[in-house]
Formats: C-alpha cells, sequence, structure tokens
C-alpha cells in the first residue's frame, strides 16, 4: 500500500527546517510513499532540488497572516489530493495547514515544531494547544523544542522526538589557501567562522565584540560570518564601530560552506534560542571544534567539554577565552572535533530521520 503524504511548510527558503523537509521528501521510500509538498505562502530556492526529484510543489500564495483565501485554496488542494497523511511545518503552516486538513477530512495530521519561538504570544500559543487537540502528534529534532512547548500548555507525550539528519560529505576539494582566498582571508591567521541568518535571534553582535577580544588578544584570528539577512546594515555598522574588516569579515550568502567549513579553526553560534541547528551539525560534521550558548537546542548537539564547548549566552568574553584555549591547543581541538564528527555519523543520519519518519507515518496509518 503507497501512503500518499502532504508536507506544508510556508516557504522554501534556505533555512534549516526547509532542508530537513526537503530531505525527507527526496529520500521516503517511492515505492511506499507518495510525497506532495505544498508552500502555504511563496516559493523559494529549495523547491528546484524538489521538482527535479520528481515531487510536486504547490504554492499556494498566503498574501497576508490572516488571509482566508489561502485556507479556502489550501483547504480545496488538499481535498484534490485525499492525502491519508497531511504534516504541516512551522507556525504559519500548522495554523492553517491543520485546519484546512480537519476540514477537508484529511484522515490523520501531524504537525511540526523546529524551534523554541519565544516570539509567541498567548494568542499563538492558544492556537497551538487548540490545533494540538485534534493532532495525532508533533515531531520535533529537540528535546528542548518539546520542553518549551510542554511549558505552555502541550503535554510532553503528544510530541515524536525525531533529530535533525545530515547527509555525509566528500573530503573537501578545495585547498585552504584556496578557502581563505575565496573569502577574502590571509591564510596566515586563524578562522573562526558562523554560518546563519543575520538576524536576532543569531546575535551576531554578541560575536563581533567576542571576535574583537579574540583578536586583540592574539593578533591572528579572523571571525567571519556567512549569511544574508535583515540585519546586515546594522551590524556592518556595529563591526565598523568596534573593530576591523581584518577581525570581522561579511561573506554573504554561500553555496559552498561545506566546502569550506573543514578550514575553519573554530566554529561559533551564539543564539538565545534554536530548535536543532543545522549548521552547528554541519561543522560538528566537519571536526571543527564548536563554541555554542548555552541553550536547550545547542545543548542537544554540544556536550561540554566532550563535542564542543558551552559558554554562557551573551558572555562574549568566555566565547573568546575558550576558543583561545583551543586554538592554542591542537591536541585539544582535534579531540573535540573528531568526538564531534563521530557522534554526528552515529545519531544525526539522513537515513535515521527518514527512517524514523516512515515508521511513524506507517503506524499512524496502520501499514508496515
Amino acid at each position: 500500500m503507497t501512503i500518499r503524504i502532504v508536507l506544508v511548510i510556508p516557504t522554501m527558503d534556505r533555512g534549516g527546517a526547509e532542508k530537513q523537509l526537503c530531505l525527507l521528501a527526496e529520500n521516503l521510500p517511492r515505492d511506499h510513499f507518495d510525497v506532495h509538498v505544498i508552500l502555504l505562502t511563496r516559493d523559494g530556492p529549495r523547491s528546484q532540488q524538489l521538482r527535479e526529484s520528481g515531487i510536486p510543489v504547490t504554492v499556494i500564495g498566503k498574501r497576508f497572516k490572516a488571509d482566508p483565501s489561502a485556507f479556502f485554496r489550501l483547504r480545496r488542494e488538499l481535498k484534490k489530493l485525499q492525502p491519508q497523511i497531511v504534516h504541516t511545518w512551522l507556525f504559519a503552516a500548522n495554523s492553517f495547514g491543520r485546519a484546512a486538513a480537519k476540514a477537508a477530512n484529511v484522515p490523520r495530521i501531524i504537525g511540526s515544531e523546529r524551534c523554541v519561538d519565544p516570539w509567541k504570544t498567548a494568542a499563538h500559543f492558544l492556537i497551538d494547544r487548540k490545533l494540538a487537540k485534534y493532532t495525532e502528534t508533533i515531531t520535533t529534532n529537540s528535546a528542548g523544542v518539546r520542553d518549551f512547548y510542554a511549558a505552555h500548555g502541550i503535554p510532553q507525550d503528544k510530541f515524536t522526538l525525531i533529530p535533525n539528519g545530515i547527509e555525509p560529505v566528500a573530503t573537501s576539494a578545495v585547498s585552504r589557501d584556496e578557502a581563505f582566498t575565496s573569502l577574502g582571508v590571509d591564510p596566515r591567521r586563524k578562522l573562526i567562522m558562523a554560518v546563519g541568518r543575520l538576524w536576532p535571534q543569531k546575535r551576531y553582535r554578541d560575536l563581533i565584540w567576542a571576535a574583537e577580544l579574540l583578536a586583540t588578544l592574539r593578533e591572528d584570528t579572523t571571525f567571519a560570518i556567512l549569511g544574508d539577512g535583515p540585519q546586515r546594515g546594522e551590524l556592518l555598522r556595529h563591526r565598523d564601530a568596534v573593530t576591523l574588516p581584518e577581525h570581522v569579515r561579511f561573506c554573504g550568502q554561500r553555496d559552498d560552506v561545506t566546502e569550506l567549513l573543514p578550514h575553519a579553526d573554530a566554529f561559533w553560534i551564539g543564539s538565545e534560542y534554536e530548535g536543532q541547528s543545522n549548521s552547528v551539525i554541519e561543522a560538528m560534521q566537519a571536526a571543527v571544534p564548536v563554541i555554542a550558548s548555552n541553550i536547550p537546542g545547542n545543548r542537544d548537539l554540544i556536550i561540554d567539554q566532550q563535542t564542543g564547548r558551552l559558554v554562557n549566552l551573551g558572555d562574549t568574553a568566555d566565547f573568546a577565552r575558550q576558543t583561545n584555549e583551543i586554538l592554542e591547543n591542537e591536541a585539544e581541538s582535534k579531540r573535540l572535533g573528531s568526538n564531534a564528527r563521530d557522534r554526528i555519523a552515529s545519531e544525526f543520519t539522513v537515513a535515521q530521520m527518514v527512517a524514523k519518519h516512515a515508521k511513524l507515518y506507517a503506524a499512524e496509518t496502520g501499514t508496515r
């Protein structure tokens, strides 16, 4: 029996949830699952790989937050597809998608929460709790996310924990000199890297301060930020006010992160909240020592002093201090990197992530 699954998500932007959805859709066994993807708001760069894999992608085109026409278009599309399961991802799709699935009489409805969301108001949590009542389960990638929503009234046993998966990567074909030249960094310097969207959640202002402290201490480090976003202009002005371009470089959106990462001497993430960061998983897979803010999502990946280092949120001096310790101790750097790579290889593979979803879908539909 083939199970028809409809995955609903707001966009196909280059975010972590979008990447995981694509990996899931592309790797579910075609002889058991007929997968369709619906984008609630707009198309995006990741859609192309889905279409090239033969997975139908439909854009609903929601125009504003409470667009009733989007609800009716989504309900009509679900009635046409008649899936056994609708699996929604992220708040907008969780809200519109689960309500539309219920209205379309979809037999099984699954939600997905991918991040701790402190931005949500009492009204958002009220919607979450109401929709959870007719949701079979809510998948999440992190125990921290589960615990966050449990504290806001959704029972822990409503959640199914499925960690993110990452594909194995080949050895980088780019040399260290080529990688540094591509980033505009002198190859003689130590390279600290961060990857992610430039917006407040990521707390790049903290990391820029930490980078200046580290560069002043050592005089041989450059912090390279790979990514773009709405805070770019503000962060550039902040950088120019507190440090030098040689100490902190903005490298923009890159498509070659996996080739560049192995040449980093350390990786930073200073976020105030996360679900389960794909960029951290990729850095760990590349055996790069990670120094991370001590928050629930990061703690799912980083075992302090074993697979990386954890720093109290906003403690810029400790980011600099712990990074300097790693840069000064090659054996410690290799130990942390090796442990991190082994943990990702054993616990965070795409095959495991897909198998756990497939098992969930089969259980919900009574098939094996």
